[in-house]
């Protein structure tokens, strides 16, 4: 599990979407995946945000008010064409969400959707086990949007 976003993460998951060939960058397919949530998203993410409030955990509107440079409302830690790290260090545990796009062995254009999570105290481990279902199904909807993106782009217009 060791990884560079984040060394010391004791919980990740990874999701892989193919892609058609393309010049897709890492940071346009997260600005891609994380700029425009569906309605179900957000208001999870409200929810999240009162819930959280209470416990004085940080709100995407904090996030958002952040002058760090931002997808959506996810500092962004590192960047390249290939890949980009998001995430924050919050006092219940730390994450990073990493976005690489890259052609495997067999000339295949993929995008990989890596989370990274640092639990440091019984409410990260509370937290994380709460919402793993919900950011599951937020990580799929995601990649699935942008595939449906980059299809519509790739496509040739019908006569």
């Amino acid at each position: 599990m060791p990884h560079p976003a984040l060394p010391d993460a004791d919980w990740a998951d990874c999701y892989e979407l193919n892609i058609p060939n393309s010049d897709l960058t890492a940071i346009a397919a997260a600005q891609t995946m994380l700029s425009r949530f569906p309605f179900w998203v957000r208001l999870l993410i409200r929810v999240r945000d009162a819930v959280t409030g209470l416990f004085g955990l940080r709100s995407s509107s904090d996030l958002r008010a952040d002058e760090l440079e931002k997808i959506g409302f996810f500092p962004i830690v590192s960047k390249s064409d290939h890949q980009v790290v998001l995430g924050f260090d919050d006092r219940h545990l730390d994450f990073r969400v990493v976005i690489d796009v890259r052609n495997d062995d067999q000339g295949r254009r993929l995008v990989d959707a890596t989370t990274l999570v640092r639990r440091k105290i019984l409410l990260g481990r509370i937290y994380l086990a709460i919402i793993t279902p919900f950011h599951r199904l937020i990580v799929a909807t995601t990649l699935s949007n942008l595939s449906k993106r980059m299809r519509a782009v790739s496509s040739p217009p019908s006569l």
